[in-house]
């Protein structure tokens, strides 16, 4: 009954959404897929040569093509790798490493494809504008150039990005530090240094009662 239940039912749960595929090379979580299953958020598809899915959820489907992996996550769909091509009234976006494309128009109907090979991401706009946004891993350059690093694809445009994440900024010790701290923890230092603090305050110690500069010779 789950099974053929429409997607209307739970039209306001973006969590959920069915996946309709003929079954052969079409996997969820590593398993075999029937021709209907009902998709939660961290659900993995996965199509092999020839055999395509389709997403249906609330105001949008997503078509996945051959050789492809997408996980569901409610609004937003992460390709892994392979191409989907999206139909959205509902602001339905597509994640890829660092690469976001989202419609420009949420409320709008929205088509438009992604292509992922080699680490260059693809947009084409067929139906309306789509942004790409490039985040940044470090949290601090992420927040300072967020709106530089995005790109609209008008439609009827094509335009491609690197998936590649900016490299987190590292202080690193400087290297004669670095060397210093890892001979003083050597024991061959350790146990040499302890010895001449001892030898020094029994030698403290022991000629306490004469001073270093006698005022009488």
């Amino acid at each position: 009954m789950i099974a053929i239940l429409p997607v209307s039912l739970w039209a306001d749960d973006v969590s959920a959404a069915m996946l309709r595929s003929n079954g052969v090379g079409v996997q969820v979580n590593k398993n075999p897929a029937s021709p209907s299953n009902v998709l939660f958020s961290n659900d993995l598809i996965e199509t092999q040569k020839t055999a395509v899915a389709r997403i249906e959820a609330s105001g949008s489907t997503a078509d996945i093509n051959p050789e492809s992996m997408v996980q569901f996550e409610g609004n937003e769909l992460v390709l892994d790798h392979g191409s989907l091509s999206v139909n959205t009234s509902r602001g339905l976006r597509v994640r890829v490493g660092c690469i976001t494309v989202t419609p420009a128009h949420d409320a709008e109907w929205t088509h438009y494809d992604v292509l992922d090979v080699d680490g260059k991401v693809t947009v084409s706009a067929l139906k309306n504008d789509v942004n790409i946004d490039a985040r940044s891993s470090s949290p601090q350059q992420a927040k300072q150039s967020a709106q530089s690093n995005r790109v609209t694809v008008r439609e009827g445009e094509q335009k491609s990005r690197e998936e590649k994440c900016g490299a987190a900024v590292i202080k690193a010790t400087p290297s004669h530090l670095a060397g210093l701290g890892a001979l003083m923890n050597s024991p061959y230092v350790q146990l040499p240094a302890a010895g001449v603090i001892v030898g020094l305050t029994c030698w403290a110690v022991c000629n306490s009662g004469n001073p270093l500069s006698p005022s009488v010779p």
